[in-house]
């Protein structure tokens, strides 16, 4: 199965726009959201290089954020970037696990691999990358419980009707 950036931007656009004057879009070097202003009269959602899993990641963050941080610059979270310490890590670890269990969600959803990011590639520590994808895998286990909240449902069942994957269940999330 192919997966490509003009698919993921179209789905997204379909399934949002009307509703969220959201648009998924492809950017440069490091991805952003960035709120509607006087020049854009839209909020983007751009994702970098043209990964297809950085698409699924910044739109994860988007599915977290509320009304409120969607109307501020990358939601108005805080990012340090790679190089963390151990204690910078682990709060960052703790803000990820719920935007990678979404992501982890839309990625099955679209028939995807997905692999959990410490993103600390130079940090004064080796990130336990087993232990955070078991901790997101208790959240997706969790949502999947609770059931989807609703934009999580509408681009699950967007992407599983684009790609014709199966419909979710816990069997398919596996922790390697």
């Amino acid at each position: 199965m192919t997966h490509q950036n003009t698919d993921i931007i179209q789905i997204f656009n379909n399934t949002f726009y009307a509703e969220y004057q959201t648009r998924l879009e492809l950017g440069g070097d490091e991805p952003i959201y960035l709120p509607a202003d006087e020049s854009h009269p839209d909020h983007r959602i751009i994702f970098a290089r043209g990964y297809y899993a950085s698409a699924l990641h910044e739109i994860a963050h988007w599915l977290v954020a509320g009304p409120e941080r969607r109307l501020l610059e990358d939601f108005g979270y805080w990012y340090e970037p790679d190089g963390r310490t151990a204690e910078v890590q682990a709060q960052f670890e703790n803000v990820e696990v719920r935007p990678q269990a979404y992501e982890w969600i839309i990625a099955m959803s679209a028939g995807f691999p997905f692999n959990v990011s410490c993103d600390n590639l130079n940090g004064d520590c080796e990130p336990d990358r087993l232990a955070f994808m078991q901790r997101v895998h208790r959240e997706v286990m969790g949502i999947l419980e609770q059931g989807l909240p609703t934009r999580v449902a509408q681009l699950s069942q967007a992407l599983r009707e684009f790609y014709h994957t199966p419909p979710l269940s816990a069997e398919q999330f596996l922790v390697a």
